[in-house]
């Protein structure tokens, strides 16, 4: 029987290589690599990831990955997915100044002390640590009012698990939901007297807000604008050289001005 593939034995291996990134994207220097999309492969090791100087958009959901190391020479980073895996520290990703969106849910992040190293990171805006619609939480998650010490951790953060909670509005949900829950807790201590069965004024659940847009949604926009964008350069120059062409079309087709 033939010998296996490298990409095979790096797939066995759970290890990321230069070969696997080379094969997945086609690229043939690591340092071109703006995009990649990991995820589901049995990873266990980031390995050479670090030298992708240039990525922009990683996900590495769906693996087994316990150490982040690797991550932390990734300035460019963007918008990062690790959703799903084994995590317990987040230190690594203190230097990734660039980062705006992340995804965590479904870790092994115990307590708010270990999003504190983030808290440099002025351009954070969104990070996940629990997503109901797929059951994914951390343990941190279990106290109610972790949403709040993460505000208090990461002052930069806007939305958090896909729900606004800051910024421009978030104050008319907060309002809202304060208001349904006063209300049931008046109605179930038989404080409000209405005739026939006493019922919320709204469907149960009405004020949860659910995850329109997940990060990864969000990457995909961005995107299909950036590729949108070179088809429309790619257009241009296509006019341009097609116009060139039958500029010099028509100079050779023009008569002679000789007369015999």
């Amino acid at each position: 029987m033939e010998s296996r593939t490298a990409k095979e034995q790096d797939n066995d291996s759970g290890r990321i290589t230069s070969q696997m990134l080379k094969l997945r994207t086609g690229e043939f220097d690591l340092e071109s690599i703006l995009f990649l999309k990991l995820r589901g492969l049995g990873l266990s090791e980031l390995g050479c990831i670090g030298d992708c100087s240039n990525l922009e958009r990683l996900d590495l959901s769906n693996n087994y990955i316990v150490h982040l190391g690797p991550l932390s020479s990734l300035k460019m980073l963007v918008a990062l997915n690790l959703s799903c895996n084994r995590i317990s520290s987040l230190e690594p990703l203190a230097s990734c100044e660039n980062l705006q969106t992340l995804n965590v849910a479904g870790n092994l992040l115990c307590s708010i002390d270990e999003l504190q190293c983030l808290k440099g990171l002025r351009r954070l805006e969104s990070i996940w640590l629990r997503d109901p619609v797929y059951n994914l939480s951390n343990p941190l998650c279990n106290t109610g009012s972790y949403r709040h010490a993460v505000l208090d951790a990461i002052p930069s953060v806007r939305v958090i698990d896909g729900e606004r909670v800051s910024g421009c509005g978030s104050d008319l949900y907060h309002l809202c939901k304060d208001i349904d829950n006063s209300l049931k807790r008046f109605m179930g201590a038989g404080l409000v007297d209405m005739p026939g069965s006493v019922r919320p004024w709204v469907e149960e659940g009405y004020w949860d807000v659910t995850p329109a847009q997940s990060g990864l949604i969000e990457e995909t926009y961005k995107q299909f604008n950036e590729v949108l964008q070179e088809c429309k350069e790619l257009s241009k120059r296509a006019d341009d050289t097609i116009a060139q062409a039958e500029r010099a079309l028509n100079i050779r087709s023009e008569p002679s001005s000789f007369v015999f």
